[in-house]
């Protein structure tokens, strides 16, 4: 009997190493990939036109169609693991665009505030950037897809010279908060909340919802595990929990569509607010960001994600996407019903459709 548990303990050794080595090859063929698809989005910061820019009714026209060809599918459903997020509508459906120069065309639930979630992941990594320059980004967190789901704890035992890959995964996200210069956790925070706003273009610090905060940090089991992990392998630059509280913090902060078109905006704009005229990160900074959200801002579907809509975007399981079109404009949504990945179904076809309709892809137009 003994002989034989030693062979099961043996076999299960086998076969857990062929799930970290085949995770590893299947990493080290998406670093490859990626690494190509960051240099092009780089370049495509300046050439993103491969069509005439569309006009504003041709923009409001774009908006409308692609609410009303998306408002009743049914596929996707909210997400569970956060409670609170079961309780959102699930029928509630809105799309923005918003151009460098703060025009903004919108259809449908626009105005309903729901939680940012991992869409504010890029931009505290530009507050980071902004403080510390951006090869600090890379030093301390990786820039590199990870081929895993977003809240992925095997990600940290394969790639083990950085552990938290890239600032737009858990991991990374938790990192990156942790890098933020602060005196105290109420200054942390206070940097954080005031960035977002400030990317929002919002007179005022944006809000936090509370219920979701609450609901996100008593079941932060798997997140709490991570930051604990990061610390212990010195990838972690403050207190774990004093992070883990303030990136949940973060992911509670409540925007609606219209904030997050804005957001976007920034971005196209080289990081000066359209309507505040703020600038809110470097220019030059820009191009390493966007490059970062072409090869993970859509976690383990981001190469689907470029290959049929061509744009640097982020999404959360809120249902929030934005999407930035470099030097022109932004497009975002927000649906809560979510595909197994955790990107909004109803969003991502908006999106899709409007970015193919004017062929804005930054590798050249993809319709989808």
């Amino acid at each position: 009997m003994q002989v034989l548990g030693l062979g099961r303990a043996a076999i299960r050794s086998t076969q857990l190493h062929a799930i970290v080595q085949n995770s590893r090859a299947r990493v080290e063929i998406m670093k490859t990939m990626t690494r190509l698809t960051a240099a092009l989005a780089v370049m495509a910061i300046g050439t993103a036109a491969f069509a005439a820019d569309p006009t504003p009714k041709e923009m409001q026209q774009a908006v409308d169609a692609a609410y009303a060809k998306y408002k009743g599918l049914q596929e996707g459903k909210n997400a569970d693991y956060i409670p609170i997020l079961t309780k959102t509508p699930s029928d509630l459906f809105g799309v923005v665009i918003v151009t460098r120069d703060g025009k903004m065309y919108s259809a449908g639930d626009v105005d309903y505030r729901f939680s940012i979630q991992s869409v504010s992941k890029p931009f505290t990594a530009a507050l980071v950037m902004s403080q510390q320059g951006p090869k600090v980004l890379d030093d301390k967190i990786g820039v590199e897809p990870t081929g895993l789901p977003f809240n992925s704890r095997l990600a940290l035992e394969i790639y083990k010279d950085k552990r938290s890959v890239n600032p737009l995964v858990n991991a990374g996200a938790i990192a990156a908060v942790s890098m933020v210069k602060a005196t105290s956790e109420t200054d942390r925070w206070n940097q954080v909340l005031q960035n977002i706003s400030d990317f929002a273009g919002s007179p005022k610090p944006l809000e936090v919802l509370e219920e979701v905060y609450q609901s996100e940090y008593t079941t932060a089991f798997g997140n709490r595990a991570i930051a604990n992990l990061l610390y212990n392998y010195d990838r972690l630059y403050s207190d774990p929990e004093e992070a883990l509280r303030v990136y949940t913090r973060e992911c509670s902060i409540g925007v609606n569509t219209k904030d997050l078109g804005m957001m976007g905006a920034t971005l196209a704009n080289l990081g000066v607010n359209p309507l505040t005229k703020k600038r809110v990160m470097p220019a030059e900074d820009v191009p390493e960001l966007l490059a970062i959200m072409a090869t993970a801002g859509f976690y383990d579907e981001s190469g689907e994600w470029m290959y049929t809509a061509g744009l640097p975007a982020k999404t959360g399981v809120g249902g929030g996407i934005v999407a930035v079109v470099p030097g022109k404009f932004a497009i975002a949504a927000f649906s809560p019903r979510l595909n197994a990945a955790g990107n909004s179904v109803r969003s991502m076809h908006a999106i899709r459709d409007i970015a193919g309709q004017f062929g804005v892809g930054v590798f050249g137009a993809n319709p989808e």
